[in-house]
Formats: C-alpha cells, structure tokens, sequence
C-alpha cells in the first residue's frame, strides 16, 4: 500500500496487535492511554475515538425536538402492539 497524508501501511504483531505510525497518532492527536473503538465495516477495520461515535449520534438525532421522548415513544408502541396480540 503507497503512503499517502491519510493512510500507512502497518503489519500485524504478537496477539493481533497493531502499531499506529506516529505521524498519524500527532496527526490525529492520540496520546497514550487513550481509547479507541474498533468496529468493522464492510472489509475494513475503523478505529475511533468514543467522542467521535457521541458527536455523530447526536448529529443523527439532532432533528428530533428536545421535548420528545423516544423512550416515552418506544414504550407507548411496544404497549399498543401488546394489546394487538392479547386480541388475536
């Protein structure tokens, strides 16, 4: 794999480690004890930070009115489909 700004190349170490070159660790700001997230999509490995993952849930849900509850929403459907199948 060529390097490029955003990308490097590393190797698998002992028990599946793995080594974030240090430009991309001064690049990205990572110190040492910080905790990434690692999750798979498709065929590639992402790592990112927990703050990150917040950031873009609360952007996803961003257009839902404070005063609404999901929760409260969740719940009301759950027990209107339980009525549902206590008929039938």
């Amino acid at each position: 794999m060529a390097s490029s700004k955003s990308s490097n190349e590393v190797q698998m170490g002992a028990q599946g480690r793995l080594v974030i070159p240090a430009r991309l660790r001064k690049a990205l700001n990572l110190k040492p004890g910080d905790r990434l997230v690692a999750r798979q999509v498709g065929d590639s490995l992402v790592l990112e930070r927990r703050e990150a993952i917040e950031k873009r849930l609360w952007a996803m849900f961003s257009h839902i009115p404070k005063e609404v509850s999901l929760v409260d929403e969740l719940i009301a459907e759950r027990r209107a489909e339980a009525r549902r199948e206590d008929v039938e």
